[in-house]
């Protein structure tokens, strides 16, 4: 098996992942049946950060909107250091 570092861990590298062969070794179908357990889960997490960075993106676009529209609008106070207008 050749790991690459630097480069992200997908599903389909867990599921294609290989082994050597030993006389007393692990049992393939275990092994092979966790690597597969791993790949969904990996699937499923990429798939949030995939929603949560469209979700993210979105927000900046309609934050980016609001404040053009507001650019130039202040709030009414009586005095620069006073919080609230009165």
């Amino acid at each position: 098996m050749i790991y690459r570092s630097g480069q992200r861990l997908h599903p389909h590298d867990l599921r294609a992942a290989a082994f050597d062969t030993r006389r007393r070794g692990l049992d393939p179908e275990q092994v092979y049946g966790y690597l597969h357990r791993v790949a969904d889960e990996l699937a499923r997490l990429h798939r949030e950060l995939t929603t949560a960075t469209t979700e993210a993106e979105r927000i900046r676009q309609a934050l980016r909107q609001w404040q053009s529209r507001h650019t130039g609008c202040r709030h009414p106070t009586t005095s620069p250091n006073s919080r609230w207008p009165q």
